[in-house]
């Protein structure tokens, strides 16, 4: 048999008996559960035990690593078959270049574009460097390939319209995009129901609701597109935002209508638009249905109803929602505790956010960074510096969830500063600035101004304060610079 034949059979997943699908290799990576960790330690089993493995397996694989995003795994199993010489297709060659953007970069997606065959460069994989463009809120090579795609006059579709639009969306320019309709338009490219979300949201932004509103009529006019749950969950949001509370509601059973499928993303939104207009009867009667659909009802939608819950200022549901999901969880989640515990020290119940910080580091959850900010953010109100400054630190230790460093906001940094400033706290504050120096990669100017001032203000001198200014290649204001030199000493 053949490598071809061997690692590049593609044969459907329905024809396949159930053993032979429940040991796929998706299955196998996942056994251990969803963690990073588990799954490329599962990967580098699977890859050293040679094991052969069918097409379909690998593109459902890979499926399924892209929609947890976990792209290292995904790319490295896509390195892997393309070494055994399975057979890659254009559309497999735009999802590679797309996990080369996401686990090792836009450079790497880059060269291995301008490495594929000619014949490979088709409209998918011009398409897939674009939207890695546009991820990246790269505008001008957007534009720039974009433009080549029509010089090449490759087959266009909606995406990489799409793609386009909801970059000017998030780089603020939502201006661009009615233009872009209107070019979608003239060449006779049919709009799809992303593309209509993207203009309505174009439209809000610059508060054109009545622009909004022609543009669901027109959607409804042209026939050929059918608003699904995304679109009335998108208008009701418009509608939210502008206060619109009625039309919100009416689009929100628009929504239900919609929702013939039970998607849980769904239900979720239900309970989170229904929560912003105060309708908590709704909010209630939503979650019901979403457990009869979901009995096995997941974190993530326990902590979405908790924090609508609490937004609302009902604690007592917000705290019977806690308990139920504590009694059934196989997982017990700092998040959906932390949820809880941001409430009651929002309402000043400061010890019975300790109880439950503990009580759930007692169940195997501790606390993250975002648990630490709550605190944090609580002592900054009470003016309780020093106990700020110990959460703050434990919240750069702890750091993020998906192993990136939590960073304190710069409004956070300036308000501590500007303490050790007006108690002449020098020792204080450089304590303060080591443990930044944990958590950002330069410290800025802001921060070394309100230091020089704190030692001005001490009367304290510094031997090495202008060679630190040099290291972090900081320049000061004229002001400062003064005091610099006032509290230099060789």
């Amino acid at each position: 048999m053949s490598l071809m034949q061997r690692y590049g059979r593609s044969k459907s997943v329905v024809k396949r008996s159930k053993k032979y699908l429940e040991e796929a290799l998706y299955h196998k990576l996942f056994k251990d559960g969803g963690s990073e960790l588990s799954v490329r330690q599962q990967l580098n089993q699977f890859i050293k035990s040679g094991k052969r493995v069918y097409k379909w397996e690998v593109g459902d694989t890979l499926k399924k690593l892209r929609q947890r995003k976990l792209y290292l795994p995904a790319l490295k199993l896509s390195e892997t078959m393309a070494k055994r010489n399975m057979n890659k297709t254009v559309s497999d060659q735009a999802i590679h270049l797309d996990l080369l953007a996401k686990a090792r970069g836009i450079a790497a997606a880059e060269n291995y574009f301008v490495n594929l065959p000619e014949s490979a460069k088709n409209h998918l994989c011009y398409g897939a460097l674009l939207n890695c463009y546009c991820k990246e809120l790269m505008t001008e090579k957007a534009e720039g390939l974009m433009e080549k795609m029509k010089e090449l006059s490759l087959p266009l579709t909606s995406m990489p319209y799409n793609s386009l639009m909801t970059l000017y969306t998030k780089v603020g320019q939502p201006e661009k995009i009615p233009s872009i309709i209107q070019e979608m338009k003239t060449s006779n490219i049919m709009l799809d129901s992303y593309t209509y979300n993207v203009w309505m949201r174009a439209l809000a932004a610059v508060n054109d609701i009545s622009g909004v509103e022609r543009v669901m009529d027109e959607m409804k006019r042209d026939g050929r597109v059918t608003g699904d749950w995304t679109t009335y969950s998108n208008l009701a949001s418009i509608f939210v935002d502008a206060g619109l509370h009625e039309k919100a509601e009416m689009a929100l059973k628009e929504l239900e209508k919609r929702n013939a499928r039970k998607d849980l993303s769904a239900y979720q939104f239900l309970i989170t638009l229904y929560g912003r207009i105060g309708k908590i009867y709704e909010v209630y009667r939503v979650w019901r249905s979403l457990r009869l659909a979901f009995p096995k009802t997941a974190n993530i939608s326990y902590l979405n109803m908790i924090q609508v819950l609490v937004n609302l200022n009902d604690l007592p549901g917000a705290e019977k929602c806690f308990r139920e999901w504590e009694s059934g969880c196989s997982t017990y989640d700092i998040r959906v505790a932390s949820t809880l515990i941001g409430a009651y020290a929002k309402l000043d119940m400061l010890e019975k956010a300790e109880e439950l910080k503990e009580h759930a580091r007692r169940r195997g959850a501790k606390p993250n960074a975002k648990t630490w900010e709550i605190f944090l953010d609580y002592h900054l109100q009470k003016g309780d510096f020093k106990l700020a400054v110990d959460c703050l630190d434990k919240a750069i230790s702890t750091g993020r969830g998906n192993g990136e460093k939590w960073v304190p906001s710069s409004e956070t940094i300036g308000i501590m500063m500007r303490h050790f400033e007006q108690e002449k706290d020098v020792d204080g504050a450089e304590e303060f600035v080591e443990i930044l120096k944990k958590s950002v990669d330069s410290l800025g100017a802001e921060v070394f101004e309100s230091l020089i001032r704190t030692y001005a203000a001490a009367g304290r001198t510094s031997s090495a304060m202008q060679r630190r200014l040099k290291m972090e290649n900081v320049e000061v204001s004229e002001d400062t610079q003064k005091l610099l030199e006032a509290i230099s000493v060789e």
